[in-house]
């Protein structure tokens, strides 16, 4: 059973994940909150293996919020995926860099929503390529800057696997990657798992904020 934690200041947004996420077999919502701090609070108390988390609420804010669940050593398992929309660029960066294992626009379809718990609940990072792409657009248009660490494991990475970490920050999948590089969907994986590890990136989520703080954002 895959427990799910609720967190949103919209009463009538929770009460429809809600009824979504209970009509699932495998999936159990295990508590609600309105505000970032209560949802910490009950990620301590629940230990969900997935919260959604909405990045704009009142007093605690999403980020923060992420970043509290993501730094606690105690909730190592608990997955955080941020709810947003698509005109809240900055906000989704700075939830990825908090600790997000991704993020979904909240008008998603429900089978997509459901398919989406899964995929993080089994560990995987969830990267919603319509919004992953305006993302990249605004930073590279000019956007918040980012600072680039003055050690930087960018040496170790072959020039194939920049490319694909390119690819892999504009929203490809490994499937899509693999057709774009003309190679086989075995080889792309192989090429995004070596350049994870080289990054030092827990998933693809992670991935992402790498390729924006060492420009190999494509282009």
């Amino acid at each position: 059973m895959i427990r799910v934690l609720l967190a949103d200041d919209q009463a009538l947004l929770r009460a429809g994940f809600r009824l979504l996420l209970d009509s699932a077999e495998d999936i159990e919502v295990v508590g609600e909150a309105d505000n970032g701090g209560v949802a910490v609070a009950m990620a301590r108390e629940h230990r969900p293996d997935v919260v959604l988390m909405d990045l704009r609420m009142p007093e605690v804010d999403g980020v923060t919020a992420t970043s509290l669940i993501s730094g606690d050593p105690a909730l190592a398992g608990v997955r955080v995926v941020a709810l947003t929309t698509f005109d809240d660029d900055e906000t989704v960066f700075s939830a990825l860099r908090a600790g997000a294992s991704g993020f979904l626009v909240k008008d998603i379809e429900p089978d997509e929503l459901l398919k989406a718990i899964r995929v993080v609940a089994r560990g995987d990072a969830l990267l919603s390529p319509s919004v992953t792409r305006a993302v990249i657009a605004a930073f590279t248009a000019g956007g918040t800057p980012v600072t680039r660490p003055s050690v930087s494991p960018l040496t170790s990475l072959t020039e194939r696997e920049r490319e694909v970490v390119g690819l892999v920050a504009a929203g490809l999948s490994n499937d899509e990657i693999a057709a774009r590089l003309v190679v086989s969907p075995l080889t792309a994986k192989t090429h995004v798992s070596r350049a994870m590890t080289k990054a030092g990136a827990r998933d693809r989520a992670q991935l992402v904020v790498f390729a924006y703080e060492h420009g190999l954002t494509a282009r």
